[in-house]
């Protein structure tokens, strides 16, 4: 009887898993390197910049994509004396993501709550969010591009403090695509 039920477990079919290649953007930290990145699209000159890699990503789309925006990554480097390990800025300066699909539209926290900027990234937490929020953005704007449905997003800034408070004025929404 146990050989019949594990040869009828073998005859289900497996779930079928769809896995994508798709661009993410992600806040980057340059410390450890000799290069400011000019203007950025925050309009200032820093020692950051949002960029995009490719990822081979399954689950719920497009919130798996905003939760993918906060991923380690390490610059590859062909010189020895380049020894950073991490230069995603949500990674380093410990600031959570995560996103939900609402009836309103897709609602993205974003939780400051033990946000630290180490020492060694010259940046302000001010600028880490807005570098951030361009990363959500852009991974956003790339998806929505094939997409028929405009996408309402909400971005909320959670966990503030009285230090950290005035961060709150960095809540945005606004709509991708239909136009």
């Amino acid at each position: 009887m146990k050989a019949l039920i594990i040869l009828f477990a073998l005859a289900l079919p497996l779930a079928a898993t769809t896995i994508s290649v798709v661009p993410v953007f992600e806040p980057l930290s340059m410390h450890g390197t000799d290069v400011d990145e000019g203007i950025t699209d925050t309009g200032e000159a820093l020692q950051a910049t949002v960029a995009s890699r490719p990822m081979a990503l399954t689950g719920a789309f497009p919130e798996v994509l905003i939760d993918s925006i906060r991923s380690p990554h390490k610059f590859p480097s062909n010189n020895s004396n380049y020894k950073v390990e991490e230069v995603n800025l949500l990674v380093l300066c410990n600031i959570a993501i995560a996103a939900e699909m609402t009836e309103e539209g897709l609602k993205i926290r974003m939780n400051v709550a033990t946000l630290t900027v180490p020492e060694g990234v010259d940046l302000t937490a001010r600028q880490v969010l807005k570098l951030a929020m361009v990363a959500i953005h852009k991974t956003l704007e790339e998806y929505q591009k094939p997409q028929s449905e405009p996408l309402k997003v909400s971005v909320i800034i959670e966990g503030v403090d009285d230090g950290t408070a005035s961060l709150k004025d960095l809540d945005a929404s606004y709509t991708l695509g239909g136009e």
